[in-house]
């Protein structure tokens, strides 16, 4: 099943506040709090379109899948690079607990991309 998992890209960006975010970033009080709350379940390409611009995503970053029991797909089929592991939601909380001297590796290892 295809799903929008809004709460990763939150974590993964380190929005704190995320209906508050979605507000000030000129989306309703209405689709934001869907937003917020992982209920939205369709989305129309403008809105689509200027999540992906707000959060500095791809519309890939904000749906993962989760095969349905019973069939299951090939290893090779696209859509397994939308299966999702959670461990990446933990990265900012890792990030956050590292001590200064490893924090100017991790900086040197993202300016050298």
């Amino acid at each position: 099943m295809l799903r929008y998992n809004f709460t990763r890209i939150f974590k993964a960006k380190a929005i704190e506040r995320p209906y508050t975010y979605l507000c000030k970033a000129g989306f309703s009080e209405n689709f934001s709090s869907k937003v917020k709350n992982n209920l939205v379940n369709r989305l129309n390409l403008d809105l689509l379109e200027r999540l992906c611009e707000c959060f500095g995503c791809t519309p890939n970053d904000l749906m993962e899948w989760v095969p349905d029991k019973g069939s299951p797909l090939k290893p090779d089929h696209p859509l397994n690079e939308l299966r999702r592991n959670e461990k990446i939601l933990d990265l900012t909380a890792a990030i956050n607990s590292l001590p200064l001297s490893k924090l100017e590796k991790i900086e040197k290892l993202i300016s050298d991309e």
